[in-house]
């Protein structure tokens, strides 16, 4: 069942069912994904939620019920119609939280992390989806956090921010900071972090790797100066050429001294 439910949400939702490479050689990408504990992490306070709409669900029966029966104690056919509210509230809650745990599942098995030699890219969610491309040259802080629960389990988040940080509100909402990338239930951030602090090594050696980015000593000529001036410097040259053989033919053909 679930099976099905996952291809009716990549069709609809139009998920790809593979992670997408961000720009960069192809070869050199590196996918990595939330580990297994953090499903159960999630699975932890999905069971959390569930609890507290049982409760509520609980209250919203057995007061119906109660209600009907002393209506009904005192000859009121209508108290039977208390009865509807648990009739219709027991089947949402029920669906509703069953719905969440296989929504959960799918933004568990969709959430990617890819690293290529040049960027990074992060894509999370089902619902509500968020994805994430960051080059490395951007790049200006990594950081690792780590809860106790998250401890206890092995995994932690490696947060990475780019240039122009420091969103309003960022400490209400870290997860709406658009220059901000989250590898959020990894396993191994210390590997991943290495990685991405070796490409970011890599491309401060090279020049940040882009051919427009070098500095312009390490080009051609033909960018140092630039077409038109290559043209004017050939045509100051020809002219001088022209007045080396006039001076020649004035001095008789003898040598000129300049």
């Amino acid at each position: 069942m679930y099976a099905a439910f996952r291809q009716f949400c990549e069709r609809l939702l139009r998920i790809p069912p593979d992670p997408e490479a961000p720009p960069g050689d192809e070869s050199t990408a590196r996918v990595f994904r939330a580990a297994p504990n953090f499903y159960r992490y999630l699975l932890v306070i999905w069971g959390l939620k569930t609890l507290a709409a049982l409760a509520f669900l609980a209250w919203l029966v057995i007061v119906p019920v109660v209600g009907s029966l002393a209506l009904h104690k005192e000859g009121r056919q209508l108290g039977w119609w208390l009865l509807v509210i648990p009739g219709v509230a027991v089947p949402v809650v029920v669906g509703s939280r069953l719905f969440m745990l296989a929504v959960l599942r799918l933004d568990f098995e969709k959430r990617w992390y890819v690293v290529t030699d040049r960027s990074l890219r992060v894509r999370a969610g089902v619902l509500s989806i968020r994805e994430m491309t960051v080059t490395f040259a951007n790049i200006q802080n990594i950081s690792i956090s780590q809860g106790p629960i998250q401890r206890l389990l092995g995994i932690a988040d490696l947060r990475v921010d780019t240039a122009g940080g420091g969103a309003v509100n960022e400490a209400k909402h870290p997860e709406r900071n658009l220059h901000t990338a989250w590898f959020h239930g990894v396993d191994k951030p210390n590997e991943v972090r290495e990685l991405i602090q070796q490409q970011l090594r890599r491309l401060k050696d090279s020049g940040l790797g882009d051919r427009e980015e070098r500095p312009r000593e390490l080009n051609g000529p033909t960018e140092v100066c630039g077409p038109s001036l290559l043209s004017g410097l050939r045509e100051v040259y020809r002219e001088a050429a022209a007045l080396r053989q006039a001076l020649q033919r004035q001095a008789g053909g003898g040598p000129v001294i300049g």
